[in-house]
């Protein structure tokens, strides 16, 4: 095979469809950019959970003389109810799973309600009284904290204790959701333009159906005639997947890590991390295009 020639002929084809071209590139570069963009959100919520799920305590909420839980109908906690949870975060039974604990009593919780809710509604209303004072733990493995739950809930004083993780657990459905939701229009993306490159190729192959039918005569194999086809639709799906990579590393870099990681404290994906996802949409975009392209020109070639 005369690459020369088969190259002549797909920069021949390019020129020839110039507009279905660039349809085909901003097509395929919408979609692989969702692509990348889900791919980023998973490689943060998986860092987020490492990295979270590693700090999240329990915390052991003690009652109020509001509080109405069936722990509490004795009022406010005393001294001695107290010092039986701490017995029982000191014992035998608990340590194994325990770091560290510390106590914070009621001015403290204020304090930092007053810190956290500063410049709103609630920090003008809610007095130390009604704050619970409460016992935080850490632990060795967080994933075991049902066992701190079931020994403490019950006991005398303790209105409720709460695994933090709970919390965390909503806000990743909620971003699971939002990266579902861009691999869902994503791959809609992805068939519109596997759609579009094939209707593509066999544009392009009908305006050259009396070169093609020149070929056969003189005795082109199948694959000599495909070869300029497939590589239309290669270079298509490669220049949108580069745009795509470019558009990732790019929000990364502009957006994440420039706006973002200065806003919030939090820990987000950086260009490793983009960059990671680049040959991943290449492969992709590439390999999306020569089976469309090539499944395009075989079935055109049969009729």
């Amino acid at each position: 095979m005369r690459f020369g020639l088969v190259l002549a002929e797909a920069a021949n084809g390019l020129r020839r469809n110039a507009t279905m071209v660039i349809s085909v590139v901003l097509v395929t570069f919408v979609s692989l950019t969702f692509v990348g963009t889900a791919a980023l959100l998973q490689l943060q919520i998986a860092q987020m959970r490492g990295y979270w799920y590693d700090r999240a305590q329990v915390a052991v909420y003690l009652c109020t003389a509001v509080s109405t839980t069936e722990g509490c109908l004795d009022g406010e906690a005393t001294p001695e109810q107290k010092e039986a949870v701490e017995a029982q975060l000191r014992g035998d039974t608990l340590a194994p799973f325990i770091d560290e604990y510390y106590f914070e009593d009621r001015d403290q919780a204020y304090a930092n309600f007053q810190e956290q809710f500063a410049g709103t509604p609630a920090a003008d209303y809610v007095t130390p009284d009604v704050l619970n004072e409460t016992f935080w733990v850490n632990l060795t493995d967080p994933s075991q904290s049902a066992v701190l739950v079931e020994s403490l809930a019950g006991l005398s004083g303790v209105e409720q204790v709460v695994d933090q993780r709970r919390y965390l657990d909503q806000i990743f459905d909620v971003l699971n959701a939002g990266s579902y939701t861009a691999i869902a229009v994503a791959a809609v993306m992805l068939v519109a333009a596997a759609l579009l490159i094939a209707t593509t190729i066999r544009l392009s192959a009908f305006s050259r159906r009396k070169e093609l039918g020149i070929m056969r005569l003189v005795g082109a194999s199948n694959r000599f005639i495909q070869t300029p086809f497939v590589l239309e639709g290669i270079f298509a799906g490669l220049l949108g997947s580069l745009l795509a990579g470019g558009a990732v590393v790019a929000i990364v870099y502009f957006f994440v890590q420039g706006y973002l990681a200065d806003s919030l404290s939090f820990t987000f994906v950086g260009l490793d991390d983009a960059l990671l996802v680049v040959p991943l949409l290449v492969a992709v975009g590439v390999l999306l295009a020569a089976v469309s392209a090539a499944i395009a020109i075989r079935r055109y070639l049969r009729v």
